[in-house]
């Protein structure tokens, strides 16, 4: 009965450096992901699948794929007051960009009051999960609070990693510290555990406006929620609880899929995530009719193998294969491919991502790599094997050993 009061909005405006060159040339959340989809399509899906339809989207950095993925591929119903809206960043209160996340909503504080608003929801653009968050916004309203942050359930030793927030015995918070050289507080009842931030906020709308507008004029704030706001209304005794997002329950959820959250903020995360969509029960279900994937569709003919007397035999083990996708010979194993991929004869993938229109040629050799937008792999080409040598060719080479080649690279 809330919904209607409920605007959300999504912060999609980071350049995503540790992303980089998969960035290169559009924000962190166009970045393709699971074969067809992009990384921003996952919190789209948890707030229309949710119930909530008024959705604005923070856009930034190199905005043009985000935009035409979200104004071809999501059209809600603006006869009933259902949208997502793309908004630019427009300088209005500043001439400037943004300045940090707490910035970039008051940039837009006028999105808030011109509807009169009661409850804003802040989520990043940019990880991988499902989420029912009307679950989190009932806890909200049920604890009364001003601020409600969700937070993952991690082992203690990971504490270093994550920014890491302290509860009481009600779950109210207590403390926030990012990335402690030191054990934090455990969550209560289990001393293995503690509770990192997700970056996703409720908040209730007045004492947001009042707490951004004061935030805007402190010269020496970072103009930042995790570094600004939220100690801040800690310090002003505000009801701030934190909602453990391993008690969420989505439709269709399976065992593996409880608490689900992965932050593909750089290039090893990125490729670890699509690969745990190929395990036989994956931690992420693409294929649940009880909670849908949407995305832009395109229009493809289906996934096409060939085995045929010439001895071309396409083989796919273990793999997403998207439409458009034409295996002529050649195997592809533990690969995610996104549409209009062609793999030719003899040739071998193995472990990697391959993005749309990207085409092996004949009798190459593929192993651990991400081969964006674009790209054609002359014959007898080996990269992944030899990474001294993939960097003096132009490619990229990741902490984990992930070979990226970069969208249109011309490889020789």
């Amino acid at each position: 009965m809330y919904h209607n009061k409920v605007l959300a909005m999504i912060l999609a405006g980071g350049q995503g450096k540790r992303l980089f060159p998969l960035t290169k040339d559009r924000a962190k959340p166009a970045v393709p992901f699971g074969g067809r989809y992009r990384i921003i399509d996952f919190v789209l899906n948890n707030f229309v699948n949710s119930g909530f339809h008024q959705i604005k989207v923070l856009t930034q950095y190199k905005s043009d794929s985000l935009n035409k993925h979200i104004s071809r591929g999501w059209n809600l119903s603006s006869a009933i007051e259902q949208y997502i809206d793309l908004v630019p960043a427009q300088m209005r209160t500043k001439g400037n960009w943004y300045l940090g996340t707490a910035d970039a909503v008051y940039q837009n504080i006028n999105q808030i009051t011109d509807d009169n608003f009661s409850y804003v929801c802040v989520f990043g653009g940019d990880h991988i999960y499902k989420m029912d968050v009307s679950q989190m916004f009932d806890y909200h309203v049920q604890k009364q609070a001003d601020l409600t942050i969700s937070a993952n359930v991690i082992p203690i030793e990971l504490a270093g990693e994550y920014g890491i927030m302290e509860v009481d015995d009600n779950w109210r918070l207590t403390g926030f510290i990012e990335k402690p050289a030191h054990t934090p507080k455990h969550i209560p009842g289990d001393p293995t555990k503690c509770l990192a931030s997700m970056g996703n906020y409720i908040f209730n709308s007045d004492k947001l406006v009042e707490e951004l507008k004061k935030d805007a004029q402190d010269s020496n704030s970072s103009h930042d929620f995790g570094k600004n706001i939220i100690p801040n209304y800690l310090n002003k005794g505000l009801k701030v609880f934190v909602y453990n997002f391993a008690s969420n329950e989505f439709p269709g959820i399976t065992d593996t899929e409880r608490g689900y959250w992965k932050d593909v903020g750089n290039v090893d995360s990125y490729w670890q995530a699509n690969m745990d969509l190929l395990a036989y029960s994956p931690e992420l279900n693409l294929y649940s009719s009880q909670w849908p994937l949407r995305t832009y569709n395109y229009n493809f003919p289906p996934a096409k193998f060939i085995w045929d007397e010439e001895e071309r035999v396409g083989v796919a083990k273990n793999s997403l294969v998207s439409e458009g996708c034409i295996i002529s010979g050649g195997v592809i194993s533990g690969c995610v491919l996104s549409p209009n991929v062609r793999i030719n004869s003899y040739s071998s993938v193995c472990d990697s991502i391959l993005m749309e229109n990207v085409t092996i040629g004949r009798h190459s050799q593929i192993n651990k790599a991400i081969i964006d937008k674009n790209v054609e792999i002359p014959p007898y080409t080996e990269i992944g094997f030899n990474k001294e040598e993939d960097l003096k060719r132009g490619f990229y080479v990741s902490a984990g050993g992930i070979t990226i080649v970069p969208k249109g690279a011309i490889v020789d």
